[in-house]
């Protein structure tokens, strides 16, 4: 379990927030695989209205230039940056855990967050609220242009997500639903009116027409 860095008491699973001391807690840049160099960056905490920190982290399999913020500890990947430090900073899994993606989930899940639209730290333009992946428990604020924003402990509750198979479940979630769209083609249909000339339906319909009215009119 996670200590506070400030009195050592446990922290709760949900934030990184001590319920004793009131101290925010960085998430653990400073372990044995990451060696981290600080920059200031041009970019503004869309919550403490604070330039952001820019963070190089070197995970082993890459650097990553991640903005934080100093006071609140949220951070800001470029466009797939959050993909590509999860890829490279957690062992991949070759089966999804079910229960423990539940388990994360519920007890990450219990914090009660305020739903807010924020603005992007690069261009000030609100973002869009939207799931991770699929069973993450992670609603992430999103410039289509810019990249993402992650509060503080979401970074871990995403990488835990990862280490229990979310990220495979997701890609096999993806990749079903593409099925699905290609096996569903729009069935082609035709005006009450009358059908195309050159269709078989069309071409049935003028056959029968034309044998009633020979019928009648004979």
């Amino acid at each position: 379990m996670a200590l506070c860095s400030s009195c050592s008491a446990p922290l709760p699973v949900n934030v990184c927030l001590c319920s004793y001391c009131g101290t925010r807690n960085d998430m653990n840049f400073t372990a044995d695989r990451f060696s981290v160099s600080r920059d200031t960056s041009r970019r503004v905490c869309p919550d403490c209205t604070i330039a952001l920190q820019t963070v190089r982290v070197n995970t082993g399999a890459g650097v990553f230039a991640i903005d934080r913020c100093e006071r609140c500890y949220g951070l800001f990947f470029d466009m797939g940056e959050a993909q590509a430090f999860l890829e490279a900073s957690v062992t991949p899994a070759f089966a999804v855990n079910f229960r423990e993606i539940a388990t994360i989930n519920e007890e990450r899940g219990s914090a009660v967050r305020q739903v807010r639209y924020i603005k992007c730290p690069e261009c000030g333009v609100l973002m869009n609220r939207i799931n991770f992946g699929a069973r993450s428990g992670v609603v992430v604020d999103q410039c289509k242009d810019h990249g993402v924003w992650l509060d503080n402990g979401e970074l871990v509750h995403l990488m835990e997500w990862k280490k229990a198979g979310g990220q495979l479940l997701d890609q096999k979630e993806r990749v079903e639903q593409q099925r699905q769209r290609e096996y569903i083609r729009p069935v082609p249909s035709y005006p009450m009116s009358g059908y195309p000339e050159t269709s078989p339906a069309g071409d049935l319909l003028a056959t029968a027409c034309t044998v009633l009215l020979d019928t009648l009119f004979r």
